[in-house]
């Protein structure tokens, strides 16, 4: 645990250091909570949330609610679908018609290998975004996939690293990537938490965001004496 209080004060520290006004020198943070409930052998249920925000405690800009379904086709290889609820405030960055609500459902393919004896995990998402201004409303689609890796320091720390890039379907194609590092402390066999650094490239702007997540697992199935 010292090792996560360590890393947190660091990046507090260089969050005040930022002092210019522009959401791209502002250090801010998206906060998580991820639940996997483990109900059957071959199904799980997902649900959690996220809040992110420009400044590290202030300019809250977006809230995000997820529930889902996984199928584990086999120890390797998992289907999902899931339906998200966005709320998103941008006033900070621009003006006009700047609040939307979005309705996410998606498909998702995750598969997990070992290359070298190092593990990595690879995810393909189809998401439709359905946005919802004011006055307006529009229909999105767009393909991610995620690269990503998970390497045991000890019993209790490990690393996370992973990258994802965004692929719209119309349109400019490619306008987003997400690179993230994080220090993780599990708590139990199930349960982690992970402190670590995102750097987000949207439409040609690029954010430093601090990522804290609290990660559980939970298994529902009936025990057989």
């Amino acid at each position: 645990m010292k090792y996560l209080l360590t890393t947190l004060v660091l990046i507090l520290f260089i969050s005040n250091s930022y002092s210019q006004s522009s959401p791209e020198d502002k250090l801010g943070a998206w906060y998580m909570f991820d639940a996997t409930h483990r109900v059957a052998d071959k199904w799980s249920i997902k649900t959690g949330t996220e809040f992110r925000t420009f400044e590290v405690f202030d300019n809250m800009n977006l809230l995000f609610y997820y529930l889902g379904a996984n199928y584990y086709l086999n120890k390797k290889t998992t289907l999902t679908i899931s339906y998200c609820y966005v709320d998103i405030d941008r006033s900070y960055t621009i003006s006009g018609e700047s609040h939307l609500y979005e309705n996410r459902p998606y498909e998702q393919l995750s598969y997990k290998q070992d290359t070298f004896k190092i593990p990595l995990f690879h995810r393909l998402r189809l998401e439709h975004r359905f946005l919802n201004y004011k006055h307006t409303h529009t229909t999105l689609h767009r393909l991610r996939y995620r690269l990503g890796t998970k390497i045991n320091l000890n019993k209790t720390l490990f690393l996370n690293v992973k990258n994802e890039v965004f692929a719209n379907l119309k349109d400019e194609v490619f306008t987003e990537n997400r690179f993230y590092a994080a220090l993780g402390f599990n708590i139990s066999k199930t349960n982690n938490i992970q402190l670590g650094y995102l750097n987000h490239e949207i439409n040609k702007s690029n954010f430093n965001r601090l990522q804290l997540g609290l990660f559980i697992k939970t298994d529902l199935r009936k025990k057989t004496k």
